[in-house]
């Protein structure tokens, strides 16, 4: 069989595109099952960023048929979406699965999220009965292959995004977090990141400002943390260490006064601030205040985009690795083209077997003794047996072809001419 993948992604297709051909959760197994009409085996990953059909093929289950039933299922006409699919096939499919697994395939390079969705794939397929051994053994390749990639490279180890960039600093700062309060001030998404990186790195305590008291009691609720008001914000300053802000308010919310305030109750404590907002929403006077560390979005982008250069060097590697490794996926695929014949060949002979031994039984019924019932089977099972062989041999040396008459002599163990004069 062969490994193919069909699909669309972030670098080939737009939102507009990928939205129209992505599998909610509920119509997974339903879609599953109908793909697995139109492949041996097959797995959905479904992402916001991509739509890819892993599919174990028969030779006569070709490419094409892959695309005409992703279209079908989504009622797009193949020429729309033709244009923004990404085809691999054999070894490029074995590579492009484990670059997926990798991270070296996704939007932020090196993202771990895409190997936990493939896993969940995997799981669903499994559970709908739609794989066998060869996607089962190319996603298990594919999960140890980023796993080697993690643990020898340095690929996932330096932050990318806003969030996860903000956090690391303040580690840089206090080193260990457990003993220091956060105060996040808004209640978007990039705040809501970054408290789900400072409950990973297990902050001791979080504070939430946001102009809704209610979005901020809930969010804080999520880390056993505590919401108060904007009003609220500079009588508990003085309680945090950590200050990260990203609001959409037009004007500062923090002053270059309330924060000396802070300080002074804080007996000068050092204070570590992060203003992600555009427009700010920390005066940048406050940079000037001795104990406080103040960190803009730009210099933000600064620490990113030298992790990025970071984690392009360690995908260089990863890519070498990915090399290697699909070399291995191909050797375990050859092997199995060799059991498969070595079955096949085995399951003929015992078919010749049963069909002389049907035949010689019939003979004792008949009334033939032992004897000829026993010439009845040597004779014809050596023949049987040999027939096929001979045939290959004759046109062989008819032919000239005698590398097959000499493979023959060592597949079948017999001397050469040689030995026996």
């Amino acid at each position: 069989m062969s490994i193919l993948i069909v699909g669309v992604n972030h670098k080939t297709a737009p939102v507009s595109i990928r939205e129209k051909v992505s599998f909610s959760p509920d119509s997974l197994p339903q879609a599953l099952h109908a793909a697995h009409q139109v492949a041996s085996e097959c797995l959905i990953l479904s992402t916001c960023n991509r739509t890819e059909l892993y599919a174990a093929c028969q030779p006569q289950q070709s490419v094409e048929t892959l695309v005409e039933w992703l279209a079908d299922w989504h009622k797009i006409p193949v020429a729309q979406l033709q244009p923004y699919l990404q085809i691999h096939q054999q070894d490029a499919a074995v590579r492009h699965a484990l670059r997926v697994a990798c991270g070296l395939d996704s939007l932020v390079l090196g993202e771990p999220q895409i190997l936990g969705q493939l896993k969940t794939a995997l799981q669903a397929a499994s559970h709908n009965s739609t794989t066998g051994s060869q996607l089962n053994r190319l996603m298990q390749h594919a999960f140890s292959t980023a796993k080697k990639v993690r643990t020898q490279t340095s690929i996932g180890a330096n932050p990318v995004s806003v969030a996860f960039a903000a956090v690391s600093l303040a580690k840089q700062i206090f080193s260990k977090l457990e003993k220091q309060t956060a105060l996040l001030i808004g209640a978007g998404e990039t705040i809501e990141l970054v408290g789900k990186h400072l409950a990973a790195n297990h902050i001791g305590k979080i504070l939430v400002a946001n102009r809704s008291v209610d979005k901020a009691h809930k969010l804080a609720a999520e880390y056993g943390g505590k919401g108060i008001g904007l009003p609220e914000l500079a009588d508990h300053l003085p309680l945090a260490d950590i200050v990260i802000s990203s609001t959409a308010a037009p004007v500062p919310i923090l002053g270059k006064g309330a924060v000396e305030r802070a300080l002074k109750i804080r007996k000068h404590r050092p204070m570590f601030m992060v203003d992600i907002a555009v427009p700010r929403d920390i005066e940048q006077e406050v940079a000037e205040l001795d104990d406080v560390y103040l960190y803009t979005v730009d210099d933000l982008q600064s620490v990113i985009e030298e992790n990025l250069q970071s984690r392009r060097a360690a995908a260089a590697q990863a890519e070498g690795m990915v090399v290697e490794e699909v070399d291995k996926f191909r050797a375990w695929l050859q092997a199995q083209d060799h059991m498969a014949t070595i079955r096949d060949y085995r399951a003929r002979t015992d078919s010749i077997r049963q069909e002389v031994f049907d035949k010689a039984t019939t003979l004792l019924h008949n009334g033939k003794s032992p004897e000829e019932a026993l010439q009845f089977l040597a004779h014809t099972l050596a023949n049987k047996l040999s027939h096929d062989a001979t045939q290959a041999m004759h046109q062989a040396a008819r032919s000239g072809d005698h590398e097959l008459l000499q493979h023959a002599r060592t597949l079948f163990n017999l001397s050469t001419p040689d030995d026996n004069g």
